[in-house]
């Protein structure tokens, strides 16, 4: 749909052209027309218009004025000069202003459609490009909704990540958050009518409440907002300021934390539940973010309320009591992620029982209760991520905040449940030795070109480094992944170019060597082929 206004103080022009020209075929929908510069702008501030026609000398406003005028306020509109003064000054300024044509009076029928056609062909080149940006910007931005998530699981169920691993992948992700500095996290649970909500609705929600939380605290804090592994959202905040008089106190946190569940009781008519931290080093992410999850499902699935934790109470303070001692049978070696992860199931079910056998024997509250939940529940989460699993299509009902909050009203209710979710583990990854084995190979082959993207690496040299045969590995990573290898490869490179491009100010030379190109123009095809630009059509357009 093309929009265009034509502007002549002699009207019989524009009426003239209206009626003579056959817009249709050249896709124009709507021919609007004015009699002066005021006029057009008038006419340009309730319509969307794409092309102006205008001619130069009329009272008022030039048409060179409402060129540059309309260049200042709508700089995608494209401009034709319609006069009858050949005078090259004329020429000369609508070249300046980028008017996209220059035709002289009288008009000729086929000299105008063909000057408005370019300016409709130029239109939509840049509406494509326009597009094909947007979908790539929106594709790589939803593999990130990805990986950013999986980096919280991993930190939030206790992975450990080297400070500089962890700084990198961060930096990929382009996520401003700093391991060395203190973070603040705030636990969500959607409440009121959220919790009545389809899988497909709730997602949206998951959205709505991270937009929300961008807009209300993102002038202060650094933001990482994303679902956590335990069915509620999770959001780690860190001052933008990091001198080291202007780390996070609690009650700036008290003051936002009201104010963005007000704006989501506002505008999306659903309530929350938070659970707010005091500011605490990264290292003891794992820690903070069992006790605060603990007084999430503690809290009730009816209680809509902000519950803010108290620092002494949440980093490394257990009670010296009973119950306490109760538990210790959980943290002892071998713990429980290690007899599942060499696949010791007798041992680790007895291991279980003697936990729950000393829970017996002491009066346990429900936070202590929750506490063999979670340990138990990270364990089970630990060994089947590591193997490729979702532990939500194993058993659903453990992994639900809502449900477990039924699960956890006694310890004998926990123990059936956990050997039964033991037992369903064991049968799940007993029964794919083979394709253990093989995801085995897949991990050391990702973890091969990860590390050496800028190496000259073949299938060949990958499969001599795990001991296959090429066609062999070359069969089981397409059958594993869908993927070939010789693609995921060049993939790898291409997503590499892609964040050398963007954040360095490298030269494409340099960009062609570091990935082990030898050929800047055979980089330069492959990566137009793999994202439709060249990379200095890339660069420009960033």
């Amino acid at each position: 749909m093309i929009d265009i206004l034509l502007v002549d103080d002699e009207t019989y022009v524009t009426e003239s052209l209206e009626l003579t020209i056959p817009w249709g075929e050249l896709g124009v929908t709507t021919v609007l027309r004015a009699a002066s510069g005021k006029e057009a702008l008038e006419i340009m501030e309730e319509n969307a218009v794409d092309i102006v026609v205008t001619d130069i000398r009329m009272p008022g406003m030039t048409g060179l004025d409402l060129i540059a005028e309309v260049n200042r306020r709508w700089p995608h509109v494209r401009c034709i000069l319609l006069t009858g003064h050949s005078d090259f000054d004329y020429a000369k300024k609508a070249i300046q202003l980028q008017a996209a044509d220059y035709i002289l009076k009288p008009v000729n029928d086929d000299e105008f459609m063909n000057s408005v056609s370019a300016a409709i062909t130029s239109l939509r080149d840049e509406w494509d490009e326009f597009d094909k940006y947007h979908r790539l910007l929106y594709s790589r931005k939803s593999d990130y909704k990805i990986l950013r998530e999986n980096l919280m699981h991993d930190l939030l169920l206790g992975r450990e990540v080297s400070s500089k691993a962890l700084r990198e992948q961060l930096e990929q992700y382009e996520l401003h958050i700093e391991p060395e500095h203190p973070a603040a996290m705030m636990l969500i649970r959607l409440a009121g009518r959220f919790a009545s909500m389809d899988q497909q609705s709730i997602d949206l929600m998951d959205f709505a409440v991270g937009n929300i939380a961008e807009e209300v605290l993102g002038e202060t804090y650094h933001v990482w907002f994303s679902r956590g592994p335990h069915d509620c959202l999770v959001m780690f905040l860190q001052n933008r300021e990091q001198a080291e008089e202007s780390l996070l106190v609690n009650s700036p946190l008290r003051n936002v934390a009201e104010t963005f569940r007000e704006h989501v009781v506002r505008y999306l008519q659903g309530d929350l539940s938070i659970v707010v931290t005091p500011p605490f080093p990264f290292k003891e992410l794992t820690n903070v973010y069992r006790k605060s999850l603990g007084s999430l499902v503690l809290s009730g699935p009816e209680e809509h309320k902000i519950i803010y934790m108290d620092m002494e109470n949440t980093i490394n303070k257990r009670p010296e009591n009973d119950a306490a001692q109760a538990l210790e049978e959980l943290y002892k070696p071998p713990v429980l992620p290690q007899l599942l992860e060499t696949k010791q199931w007798e041992t680790a079910a007895a291991k279980l029982n003697a936990v729950f056998d000393a829970a017996d024997q002491v009066c346990l509250s429900r936070e202590y209760v929750y506490e063999m939940y979670l340990s138990v529940t990270n364990a089970f989460m630990y060994i089947a991520h590591k193997q490729g699993h979702l532990v939500h299509e194993i058993d659903h009902a453990g992994f639900d905040l809502l449900l477990a909050h039924q699960l956890i009203q006694s310890p004998e209710k926990l123990r059936r449940w956990a050997m039964d979710m033991l037992a369903k583990l064991q049968e799940e990854l007993s029964d794919q030795e083979g394709a253990q084995s093989r995801r085995h190979v897949i991990k050391q082959v990702q973890e091969l070109v990860t590390r050496d993207t800028g190496q000259d690496l073949s299938v060949k040299m990958i499969a001599d480094k795990v001991y296959l045969h090429p066609v062999y590995l070359s069969k089981i990573y397409k059958a594993e992944t869908g993927e070939g290898l010789g693609d995921y490869m060049i993939r790898m490179r291409m997503e590499r170019a892609l964040y050398l491009l963007k954040n360095t100010n490298k030269k494409i030379y340099e960009i062609t060597s570091e990935l082990g190109y030898q050929n800047p123009q055979y980089f330069s095809k492959m990566f137009k082929k793999h994202y439709g630009l060249t990379p200095n059509e890339f660069r420009d357009q960033t």
